[in-house]
């Protein structure tokens, strides 16, 4: 069967499910809509809470950032891995024991300010909106690809599915919609990658394929891979960091707390039924997303050998890289650059004529690899390949079977969906309840309740359509950008929140907008959105990474700080939080049946 019917059928199939799941566990009432009626068993609950909170960033962009970055690319893997440990263990326990299911909620509660609520839900709106950009982005890449639509029309059917599980199934549909995304991602990551372990290393695990020596060499694939890297100018796969160690170490830091703050995740702690079902939920996440997040730096690694070694003969057989007979004629490239170049996510350039594609770095400092090149008659690089494509295009270029490219058509654009659907609960929460119920009409009724969720999630799909077809100048990294958001406004609310009675809601709502305020200032100022006098206001703050090296993804965790700071000092200015409200975060955070340690006993 050729691909393009196989995988018709593969991502036909899996579509069917996502609806038939819908439409069997449709919700009927507000609190089936919002958290699954609370009756999700803690092993479901892990692996939708694992396809919820793994998103197209996580099965496309990840492993193909980790490809081009090599070592550096690690801070995804620490930063979002850290941020779920982060929020299992620190926060999603005691915001289950508080019993709001909605950020927004709890901050209202806690602050007991319906002012904090409605700032809580602008800082929602602005991270969840921020991130479905590239949740629409990675749908429209995967059906523009293999399903021989145009990325536009991708996100059309994209915004259907959801709108068909989401608006109707609600967290109920959802919740049972994403195990059966998860199950498809992960065997549509997993599987191509042992494939291409076996190809390479002969080992069938890719976490040990990683380490183990090429098929046929005493040479260890990384080894390996150092090698043709530096011999191509670029920096060595396996030390080479993202900038500067301060940049890294903030960078990850900003993922880590934005993803403690994220607040699709955090609903997903109120489907089950107790405290404690929580906990095991949270740590039967863990296991579902290890699998993948173990298997990233393997795919990254594995894609890069292959993606030069197709370009460069050399680069597998040894030789000189640089030699006219080493890089690959541009009319015997294969099929699946071909395919890849219509989607404009590849491109190919004969900057000097020759017929070959030469792939190094052209902007290298290394003078012998410039010498050779110029010898060589090179006249700069001439392949550009999107880090998007690396996960989606490496069984292609490991020339794995039809069914195997298939399902990672369909394991991409489930790992996009769930999110995406994750994402507009959130939203649609955060208008309905928190914003309509909460602030706007407190006397609605259940069925009127439900009616607004619908209509918002709805209004929500539309205009994340609508960014994905029309993304902002600012959209490149808006995965990042979204963590960032979140880390600044959200994160340090929810933490005083819980471990701070003292903390007062002109504390709480000054931090918010100052931290949101810093990072989206920051954020837009490098993207060039602001001008004075007709500069671009990125000039006017000192240059492009202005706040010692610090790039705009990376700001999240400044802003956080920023709104720690605003907070307490706004705190001591005012009066402190009336007693009930620090009896109750006491009652939060202190075990039932539990006595403070006073050295008497």
């Amino acid at each position: 069967m050729d691909l393009q019917t196989m995988t018709y059928l593969v991502v036909g199939a899996s579509f069917a499910l996502y609806i038939g799941i819908a439409i069997w566990a449709r919700a009927g009432s507000t609190s089936e809509f919002y958290v699954a009626g609370g009756g999700v068993h803690p092993v479901t609950n892990g692996m939708a809470t694992a396809a919820d909170w793994m998103s197209a960033a996580s099965f496309i962009s990840m492993a193909g950032l980790i490809s081009n970055m090599g070592y550096g690319g690690g801070l995804f893997l620490m930063g979002w891995t850290g941020g779920y440990v982060l929020l299992a263990c620190l926060l999603a326990p005691y915001l289950r024991k508080f019993g709001k299911f909605t950020v927004p909620q709890f901050i209202g509660d806690r602050f007991y300010s319906k002012t904090a609520s409605t700032v809580a839900v602008v800082c929602l709106l602005t991270a969840s909106i921020t991130y479905i950009i590239g949740q629409m982005t990675g749908v429209g890449v995967a059906f523009s690809r293999f399903l021989g639509v145009s990325s536009e029309m991708g996100i059309y059917i994209g915004m259907g599915i959801v709108f068909a599980y989401a608006v109707f199934g609600g967290m109920k549909g959802i919740t049972y919609t994403q195990v059966a995304q998860y199950i498809v991602l992960i065997l549509a990551y997993t599987i191509p990658a042992v494939f291409i372990s076996l190809q390479l290393t002969g080992n069938p695990l890719p976490q040990l394929g990683l380490g183990a020596d090429m098929v046929g060499t005493n040479v260890s694939l990384l080894e390996k891979l150092d090698q043709v890297v530096t011999d191509l100018g670029f920096g060595k796969y396996t030390t080479t960091t993202a900038g500067s160690t301060l940049n890294m170490f903030v960078y990850t830091l900003s993922l880590m707390i934005g993803t403690a703050g994220l607040p699709h995740v955090i609903m997903r702690f109120f489907t089950v039924p107790k405290v404690e079902d929580a906990r095991y939920s949270a740590g039967w996440a863990l296991v579902f997303i290890a699998i993948l997040y173990t298997t990233a730096p393997a795919v990254a690694a594995m894609a890069k050998m292959n993606l030069i070694g197709t370009t460069n003969v050399a680069a597998m057989k040894g030789g000189d890289m640089f030699a006219p007979e080493s890089s690959l004629k541009a009319e015997e490239r294969p099929d699946w650059m071909k395919r890849w170049e219509k989607t404009g996510l590849l491109k190919f350039e004969d900057k000097n004529g020759d017929g070959r594609i030469q792939y190094y770095n052209d902007k290298t400092k290394d003078a012998a690899v410039k010498a050779k090149a110029d010898a060589a008659g090179w006249k700069g690089n001439e392949l550009t390949v999107n880090a998007d494509i690396i996960v989606l295009a490496n069984p292609e270029i490991a020339l794995l079977p039809n069914w195997v490219i298939a399902l990672v058509a369909a394991g991409g654009l489930a790992a996009a969906l769930s999110t995406a659907a994750g994402l507009l609960m959130a939203i649609s929460a955060a208008v309905s309840h928190d914003l309509i119920k909460g602030v706007i009409k407190p006397d609605i009724s259940d069925s009127g309740e439900l009616m607004a969720g619908k209509i918002s999630m709805a209004i929500a799909i539309v205009i994340a359509g609508y960014l994905g077809l029309n993304p902002p100048g600012f959209a490149a990294g808006t995965v990042a950008l979204a963590f960032g958001i979140a880390a600044s406004s959200l994160f340090p609310a929810i933490m005083m929140g819980i471990f701070s009675k003292k903390m007062n809601k002109e504390g709480a709502i000054a931090g918010m907008l100052a931290g949101l305020a810093v990072t989206l200032i920051y954020v837009f100022a490098h993207k060039g959105i602001f001008f004075i006098k007709g500069t671009e206001f990125v000039n006017a703050i000192g240059g492009p990474n202005s706040f010692f090296g610090i790039t705009p993804e990376a700001f999240g965790a400044v802003g956080a700080l920023v709104n720690f700071i605003v907070a307490f000092v706004v705190d001591k200015m005012t009066k402190e939080p009336p007693e009930h409200i620090q009896h109750l975060v006491e009652s939060v955070r202190i075990p039932r049946g539990a006595k403070a340690v006073d050295g008497a006993h």
